[in-house]
């Protein structure tokens, strides 16, 4: 039974699952990935030759990892656009394609400076495209990671850049845009590096990501140098506000995604955000290496990866990142029918159903190929890889696999049709001991047989 739980508090609302088999490209770094309106997702990034643009197309995001790639545009054999071609994104704005970019001549790359490129075709694939030339803003200095976006009608563009009256290092800036490659009035800085984790290497602010939800709009941005240190920050807004007052914006103090020692990511960052297929939610694209120490300048280093999951929310509307997933399927929480706005998740190891959980990660779960066989499915953590929920004394707990068939058999689990909703939910119905099912009595879970309405709504989980 669910005694002792209180009545469910008010929580922000269920999204489906969008799960994903990382990493989405290899070799590929600072993603972007637009869904447009003919049934594609569009998806650019950063080569490591750092001389040209891909992009490819798939109608499901997963796709995009087989999709084939095409050269859209290549350097110049010198000059301002002749080298260091970084951090590509693709938007379609009022019946045109547009890619920003940043490119600087092959001798200085202190000189970088962001430049567009325009396509009137269908497909932006095949068509043809025209330089648009070089953004043109009031400091000429150090200047990349252009991200246009639209909030309460108005189109703005933000940047990172270069100040030298503020200081080594770049912050963010954002302004109003007249056109797709024109920026209008002044632009205002709204974030620069003054923590500790976005000074470490090189003191930056770069890569700003827009996303809006509710009454607030969020940019997220990397700090740091681009090895292990590289995270994101997250600068928080009114929506209602005016962007372009700094006063508009506050930072976060802490980073909200950062390396991971036991999910083998390092240095996430450069991310942007999209949609699932079915538009219900939100996803994070991004890039992360799969080890720590890397010899020499780490923009030399080739290995930064493309990599998917889904963005969380809290009751308060803020976004919830979590870390970085491990290689392979991406997690999924598990809520409970009868209190939807508690979730599994793991406590002291411990396993039990609790609303508001500071750690996301503590409430994500891999739902792998039993450890058994036999068509059965393991309940892996996602930041603990190896330790998976199994019953001792009917008592569920999270602990890592130690090879036993016992183990293997206590952590092995039948899934079945929601026992109080086949059409919304599902149920687990433990392997070695089959009428016992995996549910939550005073807020622990436990494998117990199920024989009221109450037992089976309790042994009932959604999928998110």
């Amino acid at each position: 039974m669910s005694a002792g739980i209180p009545a469910p508090a008010a929580a922000a609302a269920p999204t489906p699952a969008a799960t994903f088999v990382n990493p989405i490209a290899q070799q590929r770094a600072d993603p972007h990935i637009h869904k447009h309106t003919d049934g594609y997702y569009y998806y650019t990034a950063t080569v490591p030759a750092y001389d040209r643009i891909v992009l490819r197309r798939a109608t499901t995001l997963q796709g995009l990892s087989t999709a084939p790639e095409t050269t859209i545009w290549t350097k110049h054999a010198s000059g301002d656009m002749g080298a260091h071609i970084w951090a590509p994104e693709i938007h379609f704005i009022d019946g045109k394609w547009y890619v920003y970019f940043a490119a600087a001549p092959a001798e200085d790359p202190w000189a970088i400076r962001p430049y567009v490129l325009e396509s009137g075709s269908a497909n932006p694939l095949t068509g043809a495209w025209t330089e648009k030339g070089r953004i043109s803003l009031p400091l000429n200095t150090f200047s990349l990671d252009a991200t246009t976006f639209v909030h309460n009608g108005i189109r703005y563009l933000s940047w990172a850049q270069a100040d030298p009256a503020v200081g080594d290092g770049t912050g963010i800036y954002i302004a109003r845009m007249s056109n797709p490659w024109t920026i209008s009035g002044r632009p205002a800085r709204i974030a620069s590096p003054t923590h500790a984790w976005e000074t470490r290497g090189h003191r930056v602010n770069e890569g700003p990501a827009f996303i809006s939800k509710g009454d607030k709009v969020f940019m997220t941005f990397s700090a740091s140098a681009t090895d292990s240190n590289y995270c994101l920050g997250l600068l928080t807004a009114d929506r209602t506000s005016d962007l372009l007052n700094p006063a508009s914006w506050s930072k976060k103090p802490t980073p909200v995604f950062t390396s991971n020692v036991a999910t083998s990511q390092y240095g996430p960052g450069h991310n942007s955000f999209t949609v699932s297929e079915n538009g219900a939610s939100d996803v994070m694209v991004y890039h992360s290496r799969t080890y720590r120490d890397i010899s020499g300048d780490p923009l030399n280093d080739p290995n930064r990866q493309t990599r998917m999951q889904k963005l969380y929310w809290n009751s308060d509307g803020t976004p919830h990142f979590g870390v970085p997933v491990a290689e392979g399927p991406t997690p999924v929480r598990l809520s409970s029918f009868n209190f939807p706005d508690r979730y599994i998740r793991h406590s002291g190891l411990r396993a039990r159903v609790e609303a508001n959980v500071t750690d996301l990660a503590d409430s994500q779960f891999r739902v792998v190929d039993g450890l058994t066989g036999n068509g059965t499915v393991s309940l892996e953590s996602a930041n603990f890889p190896g330790h998976y929920l199994r019953h001792k004394g009917f008592e569920v707990w999270l602990e890592r696999n130690d090879g036993s068939s016992l183990f293997s058999a206590d952590a092995s689990y039948r899934r079945r049709p929601g026992l109080a909703d086949a059409a919304v939910g599902l149920s687990f119905e433990s392997f070695n001991y089959p009428g016992r099912y995996l549910r939550h009595y005073d807020s622990l879970l436990h494998v117990q047989p199920v024989n009221s309405a109450l037992d089976r709504a309790d042994a009932t989980y959604s999928v998110e």
